[in-house]
């Protein structure tokens, strides 16, 4: 007897002969920041924290960008250029505030702008310390914000590129600004910034011999100016020589050397690194009173406090003073300067690691899982974390091993 077998048994036995696709579970991807850019409104701060093409990437990985307009004016990056990227542009910012639960700032938040932030956000700025009082971590504390100071954020192998890319620019910049301050039009010595053939080259002294230093250093050079590097990291005088490349003038910070290379000086640049939260103040008022008449002090250490006695801050707008006849300049923001390269500095760091808190859960879980982010929490949920911050303000302080811990 013949049996007939149907077309449709057939192609089910071919089937099942044949080898199959599998499907597989597609991983859920989280949820998406929600990220607020607003413009910058104290100390003429040009620089912002994204770029367009940064928004972008953003974006495309499934996050919202919300950018207050103007805020990339100061950079030359325009409105339109943000929209392009997918970026939403708001006109007002209390809706801008309202749009987002991660602030990218670049200076800290005024207290106004703390009003308008929602309680439980992310602030990501600058922390900037010398300019800060108890009220502005009480008002962060108030609404329960987890605040992160991006220049004290280190990366896998414990640098801090924030800080370092900033002081890059910092480095190159201050003998541009210095160059300025030196000629006749700005009723300077009138002397050039480095040296020409038959004339004593210019006498530039750098205290501090961190990233700042070395730039300002690696440029002074390259003028064909005199240097003298002096720090108290014996460590750090012998990296310098060994980055340049030279056999450079470096001393420890000692009273009788520094007084008498600030009193031949042209240029005295300000650059050591805070510890526990201040600059040391290593010039009196008594060795800048002994400097020539119409020298040049360029303290770029003025947002932590400043290491010249005779140094307060100043501003784009009005950025030196003098004082027993030497020009001081004392404005904290020197990247701002050349803003668009600033902010795509800060971009290109930034950007990074928002996605990486995205692909671990949220900026929670980045904060704990690792520890080089976690350094730069200043602030987590109503309580300051930073122990240096409470000690001098006289702030209560909670560890944020404490709140690890409450999650295991």
């Amino acid at each position: 007897m013949k049996i007939e077998i149907s077309s449709e048994i057939k192609a089910l036995a071919a089937g099942a002969m044949s080898p199959k696709e599998q499907v597989l579970e597609v991983a859920q991807s989280r949820k998406g920041f929600s990220i607020v850019v607003p413009k910058e409104v104290k100390m003429q701060e040009n620089r912002l924290a994204l770029t367009p093409e940064a928004a972008a990437l953003l974006i495309n990985n499934g996050h919202q960008v919300s950018i207050e307009g103007g805020a990339g004016s100061g950079a030359k990056f325009m409105d339109n250029q943000y929209s392009e990227a997918g970026a939403q542009i708001y006109y007002s910012a209390e809706e801008l505030y309202k749009s987002g639960d991660i602030i990218l700032k670049v200076t800290p938040p005024t207290l106004e702008e703390i009003n308008l932030i929602q309680p439980g956000s992310t602030l990501i700025s600058a922390l900037q310390l010398s300019q800060l009082t108890a009220d502005y971590f009480t008002a962060i504390n108030q609404k329960k914000i987890t605040a992160v100071g991006f220049e004290m954020i280190e990366d896998g192998v414990g640098s801090m590129p924030i800080v370092r890319a900033m002081s890059e620019i910092a480095g190159n910049t201050v003998l541009l600004i210095a160059a300025e301050y030196l000629n006749s039009r700005n009723n300077g010595r009138g002397i050039i910034m480095g040296g020409v053939t038959g004339v004593p080259p210019t006498k530039i002294v750098i205290i501090g011999a961190g990233t700042v230093g070395e730039y300002a250093t690696r440029t002074a050079l390259g003028l064909g100016a005199e240097v003298k590097v002096f720090d108290n990291h014996l460590y750090k005088l012998r990296r310098i020589k060994q980055r340049l490349g030279t056999q450079l003038f470096t001393s420890t910070i000692d009273f009788a050397n520094l007084s008498d290379a600030l009193q031949r000086a042209d240029v005295v640049i300000g650059a050591l690194r805070a510890e526990d939260g201040r600059t040391a103040c290593v010039v009196t008022e008594e060795m800048v009173s002994k400097m020539k008449t119409d020298s040049i002090i360029i303290d770029v250490s003025i947002d932590q406090g400043g290491c010249f006695e005779t140094s307060h801050m100043t501003t784009h707008v009005d950025p030196v003073f003098k004082k027993y006849g030497v020009i001081h300049y004392c404005v904290p923001n020197i990247a701002s300067r050349v803003a668009h390269t600033a902010t795509s500095a800060l971009s290109n760091i930034l950007t990074p690691m928002l996605l990486r808190a995205a692909e671990l859960g949220g900026v929670e879980d980045m904060i704990f899982t690792k520890s080089w982010f976690m350094k730069g929490v200043y602030c987590f949920k109503g309580s300051v974390t930073n122990r240096n911050i409470a000690r001098m303000l006289n702030m209560k302080y909670k560890d944020l091993a404490l709140f690890k811990m409450a999650r295991m």
